[in-house]
């Protein structure tokens, strides 16, 4: 196994007296950078988080991981949504001088994802080519609905839905005709017997490394090429 890609700190000015803490991993010659985002529950060094960083990097593709306000106070209740669309903003601008004119993609895992969904339905992302979501958000455990998804419509970059099929925060027969509704800007690649958190289960006849070697070739692909989508 290859050693771990190292990660370089950054510090994101997000308002007045707001920073926050980021990583950016790289390789030598990048295809691609993606602005990573992490869920509502763990912060930018949750395992999932490191495992898609290092994943990404051995298939050419640089990640910029960055914390929201809240889960650098490390405090549990999380930031009212306009600090959350201020921090995506100001992250999105680091990624932009980091990336050079590789095309630079956005988005990240659970609340991440969504969070910058609503900042590029909101206002475009300056230099962003697409937005990629690791487990979109659609409603919450046991709530099956689609309000969540409203905002989408007015993102006019291509985006990358990564669900499992167990996923309990996106019921696919809610998704897809959402997604379909979209095309060709939105594309979704379903990930088999996966949940939110893309387990999945020993019935599966494969582990959860193969399911994050799965998501991370599939973002890989996409994020050298958004605009085709």
């Amino acid at each position: 196994m290859s050693p771990a890609a190292q990660a370089t700190e950054r510090r994101l000015r997000v308002a007045d007296g707001v920073d926050v803490s980021a990583l950016l991993v790289s390789p030598a010659r990048p295809r691609a950078l993606y602005v990573l985002a992490h869920g509502a529950g763990a912060g930018m060094r949750h395992a999932f988080m490191e495992a898609m960083a290092q994943r990404l990097h051995a298939r050419g593709v640089a990640t910029l991981r960055y914390q929201f306000p809240y889960a650098e106070r490390g405090l549990r209740r999380i930031d009212p949504e306009p600090l959350l669309l201020a921090t995506v903003r100001a992250a999105v601008a680091v990624g932009r001088e980091e990336a050079g004119g590789i095309p630079l993609v956005a988005g990240g895992k659970s609340m991440g994802g969504r969070m910058t969904s609503r900042a590029a339905a909101a206002s475009p992302l300056e230099g962003v080519a697409g937005l990629a979501f690791l487990g979109f958000p659609l409603h919450p455990a046991g709530q099956p609905g689609v309000s969540r998804a409203e905002h989408l419509a007015k993102v006019a970059l291509p985006m990358l839905f990564l669900q499992g099929t167990r996923d309990a925060l996106a019921d696919l027969a809610l998704l897809e005709p959402i997604v379909e509704r979209m095309k060709p800007r939105a594309t979704l690649h379903v990930i088999e017997d996966a949940d939110h958190m893309f387990h999945v289960l020993k019935r599966a006849g494969r582990s959860d490394d193969q399911v994050l070697d799965e998501l991370a070739d599939t973002v890989a692909a996409w994020s050298v090429e958004p605009t085709r989508a």
